[in-house]
């Protein structure tokens, strides 16, 4: 399906997240497409709760609150980092970890990154990746959303690297190029991370369907 045509299908869509980084991320992986994402913020949508264990469960339902809210086309994301040394944590928890054991902590990137090096002190497995789940619905009540996964394979170092991205970005690294998510250029990213992998998945699907 060409951009025109997924333009003409989807038109407005609005995004169910107000993570800055997230936004910025979309608006230019969208941009291409001709598609305007517009962020639920703007539209005077709450943030929806994310009780659930996975990936798909938490993205369906921030697709579903922010359609119904809207009227419109929703697409969500639910993303984090999987270690495979921590048995997939911080997974889902990925945004709030630091606040798992101390509810009082202050929800940062730098706390969780502070708590994820601690938990691999003396840890010779570093293998990690990313994992970027992404529901696009076009109505709340559509029976047939369409779902893209996407997995970015690194390895966590200990001493954060380059100054883009956001997350575990600096901590991230990819051995292949030998730097880290937040040293790469933000289109460099936008073509190769979890979320770029995510959306050619569902936009093959939207093709499809």
């Amino acid at each position: 399906m060409t951009s025109t045509n997924l333009q003409t299908a989807l038109g407005r869509v609005v995004l169910a997240s107000n993570n800055p980084g997230k936004l910025r991320e979309f608006s230019a992986l969208f941009a291409p497409l001709g598609i305007e994402l517009v962020p639920q913020g703007e539209l005077g949508v709450p943030e929806a709760e994310e009780p659930h264990v996975t990936f798909v469960e938490n993205a369906l339902a921030k697709a579903r609150h922010a359609s119904r809210l809207t009227g419109l086309p929703a697409l969500a994301d639910d993303s984090g980092l999987c270690v495979a040394a921590l048995d997939g944590a911080p997974g889902v928890y990925s945004a709030r970890y630091a606040q798992l054991g101390n509810p009082a902590a202050a929800r940062s990137d730098s706390a969780n990154n502070a708590l994820l090096v601690s938990k691999l002190a003396g840890v010779a497995d570093r293998r990690a990746w990313y994992v970027a789940l992404l529901v696009l619905v076009r109505a709340h009540d559509d029976p047939q959303p369409l779902i893209g996964e996407g997995l970015w394979q690194g390895e966590i170092v200990d001493v954060p690297r380059g100054e883009n991205g956001f997350g575990y970005d600096p901590h991230f690294l990819l051995p292949e190029l030998g730097r880290t998510a937040a040293e790469l250029e933000p289109a460099e990213k936008n073509r190769t991370s979890h979320r770029a992998r995510a959306l050619r998945q569902l936009l093959d699907k939207f093709a499809q369907s």
